[in-house]
């Protein structure tokens, strides 16, 4: 029988052993992937003596193993020489390859419901776009992965820091690259348990670089009790330093408390009231059904509110100002032209000689004209299309258009002693595009606003991944976060990132309630404001090359 040379296959006879070897790691990092992206947004209710786990819910602890998981992969390749070490790199981007591609698909899914459902793409097709879109993005990891085990030192202290670094590299890749899309990104699942929180110092990609350091140190201590090294003289004090120094990560937020979120101060109550108008995305667009619904529905609901400020979603009203009905929109602009209550309404805006814009307008007393706020981060495909591929979206029946961009940093809504920053739809993922709204302390938001329309993406996790978005950055910039959406989820949450109050999903209400606004900045801020993630870049790819460095010096 023919043998395996160098780590290739062709030509090669392979016995059953020999296949399990290759596919039974990549088989286990697929369930690992999968477990991960249930990390992310628990899948279902869970209850039992030992673990409650709510809907929709993120597990801190699961992301851990399940990438603990991909670790022992890792560290196993290297220790372990399967057929040769010269092709140890590619066997690990494999792995890394069907990890995250099994995760970013379990996370990302619902991309499927606006393909299909709402996009009119053949099921398959859909099914290959959604693929395809994980399998690209996780080349980010597969990349990483080989480099780690190209690169890793022999010391587990070590080789823990080199992959946070290239775990942290991949995700700050996808996140920026291309226009960016770092939607479930390992540090969501840490809005609980002891790495949240570093949220207001490190930002959601500090927490996936210490998820992933914890990951790989709990990858190396269950491969030391497997193999019964654990008691074994040589490396005894590596094991106890290693063990220090994950201790001490876990307890210093415990004994660090003079910075971060404890150091933001009350800026007063708003009370508020949040608009959801659950029109149906099938109907949203439609001016015999969905336009009228929406224009009657939420004329109704401003009109009535006694709140402070009233918040109706992402194009609330399905229409250009101009094209209302006469007298609609002069009407609503008298309503809040005095008197003690104001209100941001989500409306596009622009003509066809200037380009239009995806925006939210605020309407309060005393301003001569009505404050706007026009969306900086567009949605590729969705408000606007990349070069080579208009072919594709010929494919589906969204109504696609180039809209265009509005500027980095607008000036906040200020109402009532507020200063309220808005994003519209996934533009509160960028957290770094949030952040020159804090260069001035003085001047910074009080409270964050999101208006969103997720019916694109019916009833799936989206709406508890778009949540759990906005409860990172509250802690991320110890803010509350008002999420304002069409069919789900409204809510407040706090500065602290816990959910104050929220409306059900996909049902037509107005939730009534209150917000306290928050002054000062956090480290997070304050650094992220200044120079961006120039510094996370920085100190990785520095871990990275003294790896590399460290690797030619000992061949």
């Amino acid at each position: 029988m023919t043998q395996l040379k160098a780590g290739t296959l062709g030509s090669v006879s392979l016995t059953p052993q020999l296949i399990a070897l290759h596919w039974r790691p990549c088989l286990l990092a697929l369930l690992a992937g999968a477990v991960q992206a249930a990390s992310i947004s628990w899948p279902f209710a869970l209850q039992s003596v030992w673990l409650s786990v709510q809907q929709g819910e993120p597990v801190w602890w699961l992301q851990c193993l399940s990438l603990a998981v991909l670790a022992s992969l890792l560290t196993n390749s290297q220790n372990k020489d399967l057929s040769n070490n010269t092709q140890a790199w590619r066997r690990a981007a494999l792995w890394g390859w069907c990890f995250a591609t099994a995760w970013l698909a379990g996370t990302v899914g619902w991309t499927f419901v606006a393909l299909h459902t709402y996009g009119g793409l053949p099921a398959v097709l859909a099914t290959v776009a959604v693929l395809a879109l994980a399998g690209t993005l996780a080349l980010y990891y597969a990349l990483i992965c080989g480099l780690y085990s190209a690169l890793a030192p022999a010391g587990r202290a070590l080789s823990a820091i080199v992959f946070a670094a290239l775990w942290v590299l991949a995700e700050l890749a996808r996140g920026t690259f291309l226009s960016g899309f770092g939607w479930g990104a390992s540090g969501y699942a840490h809005l609980h348990g002891p790495v949240a929180s570093y949220a207001p110092w490190l930002g959601v990609y500090g927490l996936c670089a210490l998820s992933a350091w914890l990951a790989m140190n709990v990858a190396q201590w269950g491969g030391l009790i497997s193999s019964g090294e654990l008691r074994s003289s040589p490396g005894r004090h590596q094991r106890a330093y290693s063990l220090l120094c994950i201790l001490g990560v876990l307890a210093l937020p415990w004994f660090v408390r003079t910075e971060g979120v404890d150091a933001s101060k009350s800026a007063g109550h708003l009370s508020l009231t949040l608009l959801q108008g659950n029109i149906p995305q099938n109907e949203k667009f439609e001016l015999g059904s969905g336009v009228p619904l929406a224009l009657q529905w939420y004329e109704e609901q401003l009109k009535n509110s006694r709140s402070a400020l009233v918040i109706a979603p992402e194009t609330a009203l399905p229409l250009l100002p101009q094209q209302l009905p006469s007298g609609y929109w002069a009407s609503l602009t008298q309503r809040f032209s005095e008197g003690p209550q104001a209100a941001l309404i989500g409306i596009p805006l622009g003509s066809f000689e200037a380009g239009y814009t995806n925006a939210v307008v605020g309407l309060k007393p005393g301003q001569a004209q009505p404050w706007r706020y026009d969306k900086h981060h567009l949605v590729p495909f969705g408000e606007f299309i990349p070069p080579l591929f208009k072919w594709f979206t010929e494919l589906m029946n969204i109504p696609l258009g180039d809209f265009n961009r509005g500027a980095l940093k607008q000036a906040p809504f200020e109402w009532q002693g507020q200063r309220l920053a808005t994003t519209i739809c996934y533009e509160d993922l960028f957290s770094e595009e949030l952040a020159p709204q804090f260069s001035e302390a003085l001047q910074a938001p009080t409270i964050l606003v999101n208006v969103s329309n997720l019916a694109w993406f019916g009833g799936s996790f989206a709406m508890d991944q778009h949540l759990s978005i906005a409860r990172m950055r509250a802690l991320e910039f110890a803010r509350p976060f008002v999420l304002a959406t069409n069919t789900g989820l409204s809510a407040v949450v706090d500065h602290r990132g816990r959910v104050v109050s929220t409306l059900p999903r996909n049902t037509r209400a107005a939730l009534e309630t209150r917000v306290e606004g928050r002054t000062g900045v956090t480290p997070y801020a304050r650094w992220l404001a200044r120079f961006g993630l120039a510094p996370l870049w920085l100190l990785a790819l520095s871990v990275v090359l003294l790896a590399g460095i460290r690797r030619l010096r000992n061949r």
